[in-house]
């Protein structure tokens, strides 16, 4: 059965009759996976194992692993430092700060990618302009930091055989309120936007296999929330951006998505904007969308396998670079050990 757009959240650490039933449903294309989904590595194993066997093709695993506040896998996992401290580091060594951005980029996914999981949503390209909600998710207050940075952290990913994610454009960091929990308006025009937020994206959308939109209202621009908006979407990103890569939806089940319905309403609103594929993240959103529709919405086959991790250490050649230090990823997870001491 061919995958569907919908990325779904699941509610514990194993997946019973009904899980394997939400798994099955011609809408779901693959799992986001959260810390309430585990609570050991034997857990996570196990979890991962019964999620790569419910369907065929095999459904895309993806998860946050930024670093910092936002670090969904820890136990076994190397503990990342938040992305500013990368930019602080550029503030003194601006070399040292791109090797170690690289690093922070390669270690993360070579981790994910050795045990099943194929996808982090990263990096943040967003900027630090005052939002709480982004802070020291971002690499720096400067658009043209975060631009070098990020490009040196999608190399490193790439080099693991990971895909990238930048997020949340057209950017999240220039508003003070929180998308999960309050509406988000940006004021400004697109223009101001463009010199500053937009930057990252705009410089780097040649390099981004995917994209993640912000649930942000820019009403200069438009009046629906960029994730809903053709003019974002479509005008913007496809045509003056020309971008070519998979383009998501944040989670459905944050408080300013809400504005346009019910889930299966903003679900299909995000798809007919131009989002490719769609993360419906807390089970009772879940349990609701997909009760209401009747059947498939549409093939997500291509994006999805676009998406997918190619590994270049399995877990055993991880474990070993880990304990005999065989490989450069241990001195690069050292030396990110030590910029989580700075």
């Amino acid at each position: 059965m061919n995958p569907g757009p919908i990325l779904i959240g699941l509610p514990g650490t194993r997946l019973d009759d009904q899980g394997r039933k939400l798994l099955a449903h011609p809408a779901v294309g693959g799992v986001v996976l959260f810390a309430r989904n585990f609570s050991t590595r034997r857990e996570l194993e196990l979890l991962l194992q019964e999620i790569h066997c419910a369907r065929s093709p095999r459904l895309l695993v993806c998860v946050d692993q930024e670093g910092g506040r936002v670090q969904r896998l820890t136990e076994g996992f190397t503990v990342l430092p938040p992305p500013a401290v990368l930019g602080r580091l550029h503030d003194s060594d601006p070399v040292k700060a791109l090797d170690m951005a690289y690093r922070h980029g390669r270690v993360m996914s070579t981790e994910l990618l050795a045990w099943g999981i194929d996808l982090s949503f990263a990096p943040v390209l967003d900027i630090d302009n005052g939002s709480c909600v982004i802070g020291d998710r971002a690499l720096s207050a400067d658009p043209q930091t975060v631009t070098t940075l990020g490009r040196a952290y999608l190399a490193g990913m790439h080099d693991s055989g990971m895909k990238t994610t930048g997020k949340h454009f057209p950017g999240h960091g220039s508003v003070v309120a929180d998308s999960h929990v309050d509406d988000v308006t940006d004021p400004r025009s697109l223009a101001a936007i463009e010199q500053s937020d937009l930057l990252p994206f705009r410089e780097l959308a040649g390099d981004l296999d995917a994209l993640m939109i912000a649930h942000v209202v820019y009403p200069r621009v438009d009046e629906l929330a960029a994730g809903y908006s053709r003019i974002w979407l479509q005008d913007y990103l496809r045509g003056t951006l020309d971008y070519q890569g998979v383009v998501f939806s944040d989670d459905l089940g944050m408080h300013a998505a809400k504005t346009v319905g019910g889930v299966e309403q903003r679900t299909r609103q995000c798809l007919e904007a131009g989002c490719d594929l769609v993360l419906v993240c807390q089970p009772e959103d879940v349990d609701e969308l997909l009760a209401a529709l009747k059947g498939p919405l549409r093939d997500a086959s291509g994006p999805i396998s676009r998406l997918y991790g190619r590994p270049t250490l399995d877990r055993d050649e991880l474990a070993a670079v880990k304990t005999e230090g065989i490989r450069e990823l241990a001195q690069w997870q050292k030396s990110l050990e030590e910029l989580n001491q700075q």
